[in-house]
């Protein structure tokens, strides 16, 4: 009989392919790879619970690569263990179309969980994924079925740790106890740049201990101590543990290695040569031995797994019939049979109730609605669930509930929403979260990531412009609406009043593949007049609120609060005999997605005189009205005054939109 395979023959195959692909591509960074690849045979062989042949299995441990760059070392370990990644893949790494992207991206790459590659967003996911599972195993376990029991892992390196979001994430995590959640920190010492010891000097042992978390450090080439490293992570269930491992970055190279020209460029033919010599590995690239392959094959092991998930999952089902298809149509991301038939309902009696009304609060009369017929709805807000009005009743904060369906996230919104992409990837909730529109910013890089993965995440941003007022221009949004509508797959919504705010929810909900942005007002609205076709084409993004009386002249653009504005102007235009007609534009992402006849319907190509209102950045504007229509808003910052002073010192009136069309008309 054959000796076994040594753990470092198998580790140094994730070495091999990955600097032979980064070779090939004449692209990318072998060093993460190379110093990681024994703790990720460790983990990958002897602990992750997955089953390459159905990626997307339920009850399957998650593993995210937050050192993204570093992304061949998860193709190789997905190719070696069986997914549908093929040799042929591992060559086409980082050229056009292929499965092996330069970074890990969602959908590309059967098996990987999520797109890293912006430093530290993937343990901030990896939070998420944690979040999600233990508080969806509190709803749905019960004495002797647990059917949602998984871990979740993540590598990591100094990149990471130094973003200011893993602050963020790590704090929250250790406060709300995620013991399922296990990083793997790849301390290895060197960045693009250098020798990290000039710019990174932490304690990172004392400060993760200081946020709760079990700290375990081990030399991250000594396999036996990366094992019991791990076993030892698994059984504490009450904190999370980061597990430090010290590795030499591009480990087996003889002149790169512990350097940072092994970081983020090819080795090289030369220096190629010279560690597959000192490697004793004889093969040509991307050529591996079958026992190497039948060492790595988790596929058999994964079906077992899965099998035995599958028989305590019938068991769940004849105990608690009523929780398992629950459960289930929650895992497969489907609504409610009646959902639809009873959010629309909603929506009419709001537009019946009439009165005004913040938006803010219509958004929160429409979570407490909601919300009851979809118990997956998981919120949250960074600090100002008082302001941002997102709590409900019968909302139970999960630091204190497990099984509850509201996260305090503290003032973390960038932590926050990036967890937010964790959940949603997860599975099994429809996460919202909320801030200020102006802190946003904070957030950007997370709420692009969400748009980018096209995942159903519901933003919610109130105080969204200089109505908000007293607080001055440090925090009135101006230009933070247009850069929410210019990224690609957000649907970005801004009602005008309690029926566009609901409907705005109920699309969000019904959005399985975009992200959605939900901007509110502080200062109340008037409730505006519709019929029944006018409130069914809130979903078309844009629709004739009020239409012209006589031959059409010209046409007003709103939204939010605007639209009062357009109204009122509106009045006194019809009233002097101008054609005039009020577009409402609650989510212009969804308008021009509509058919040509529609959109034409509602602005005709043939009518010039076009005026667009919004208290924000006024160039938006111009793709709707044209160079020669006229835009009423913002060009400049705010200032510290109360909300009614602003609107005329900026000249975003009833007037200025009244001499605006009447300037085009003539």
């Amino acid at each position: 009989m054959p000796a076994p395979i040594s753990e470092r023959k198998l580790a140094n195959a994730i070495r091999v392919l990955s600097f032979d692909a980064v070779q090939k591509a004449n692209s990318g960074h072998p060093g993460a790879p190379m110093g990681m690849a024994d703790i990720a045979e460790v983990l990958w062989r002897k602990f992750l619970k997955h089953n390459p042949a159905d990626p997307n299995w339920h009850n399957r441990d998650r593993f995210v690569l937050s050192n993204g760059h570093g992304s061949m070392l998860i193709y190789s370990l997905l190719h070696l263990s069986g997914y549908d990644v093929s040799v042929d893949d591992l060559k086409g790494f980082r050229q056009l179309h292929s499965k092996t992207p330069g970074h890990p991206e969602l959908g590309y790459t059967p098996g990987v969980e999520t797109t890293t590659g912006p430093l530290g967003q993937g343990i901030a996911n990896a939070v998420g994924f944690a979040i999600a599972e233990k508080t969806l195993a509190a709803q749905f376990n019960r004495d002797g079925h647990n059917v949602v029991d998984h871990h979740t892992y993540a590598f990591l390196g100094d990149g990471c740790l130094m973003e200011g979001i893993s602050h963020e994430v790590c704090s929250l995590a250790g406060t709300l106890a995620l013991g399922k959640l296990v990083f793997f920190y790849d301390d290895n010492g060197i960045s693009i740049d250098g020798n990290v010891e000039g710019w990174f000097t932490d304690d990172t042992q004392a400060r993760f201990e200081a946020y709760g978390w079990q700290v375990i450090k081990v030399d991250g080439h000594d396999t036996d101590a990366i094992t019991q490293a791990t076993e030892q992570a698994i059984a504490e269930t009450t904190k999370p543990s980061l597990i430090i491992c010290k590795t030499t970055i591009g480990a087996g190279s003889p002149n790169k290695q512990g350097l940072a020209a092994s970081h983020g460029a090819p080795l090289g033919d030369d220096e190629i040569a010279l560690t597959r010599d000192a490697l004793s590995w004889k093969h040509a690239p991307f050529e591996l031995d079958d026992e190497i392959y039948e060492a790595w094959d988790a596929k058999a092991k994964g079906d077992v797994q899965q099998k035995n998930w599958d028989t305590d999952f019938e068991a769940y089902k004849k105990a608690y019939p009523e929780l398992a298809a629950e459960l289930s149509r929650r895992l497969n991301g489907e609504l409610p049979a009646d959902f639809d038939s009873q959010a629309q309902a909603y929506i009419q009696q709001t537009q019946e109730a009439g009165g005004d009304v913040a938006s803010r609060k219509a958004s929160q009369n429409a979570i407490n609605t909601l919300q009851p017929l979809l118990p997956e709805l998981l919120g949250g807000s960074a600090d100002l669930a008082g302001s941002n009005l997102t709590l409900f009743k019968g909302a139970k904060g999960i630091e204190t509930d497990a099984d509850g369906n509201y996260i305090y996230y503290g003032v973390r919104e960038f932590g926050m929403t990036a967890i937010a992409n964790g959940i949603a990837l997860h599975g099994g909730f429809i996460p919202y979260v909320a801030t200020f529109l102006m802190f946003m910013e904070y957030a950007r890089n997370a709420v692009r990531m969400g748009a980018l993965m096209k995942q159903r995440i519901i933003h919610v941003y109130t105080h969204d412009s200089i109505g908000l007022g007293e607080d001055g221009p440090t925090h009135q949004p101006v230009e933070q609406l247009t850069s929410l509508r210019t990224t690609p797959n957000l649907r970005t919504w801004r009602p005008c009043d309690a029926t566009e705010s609901a409907s705005a929810w109920v699309e969000a909900i019904k959005s399985e593949n975009n992200p959605s942005a939900l901007i509110f007002s502080r200062q109340s609205l008037p409730h505006q007049a519709r019929d029944s076709a006018q409130v069914a084409d809130i979903t078309k993004g844009g629709y004739v609120l009020a239409k012209e009386q006589g031959e059409l002249q010209a046409i007003i653009i709103a939204t939010g609060s605007e639209v009062g504005l357009a109204m009122q102007a509106y009045a006194t235009l019809s009233e002097n005999g101008v054609g005039v007609r009020v577009v409402s534009m609650p989510c212009a992402e969804i308008f021009v997605e509509q058919d040509a006849d529609y959109r034409e319907s509602v602005l005709p190509a043939n009518i010039r005189a076009r005026v667009a209102v919004e208290a924000a950045h006024v160039d938006y504007w111009f793709k709707f009205v044209g160079l020669d229509g006229k835009v009423i808003g913002m060009t400049t910052y705010g200032e510290s005054a109360p909300a009614e002073q602003l609107y005329k010192e900026f000249g975003i009136t009833t007037e200025a939109v009244i001499e605006a069309v009447t300037s085009l008309v003539k």
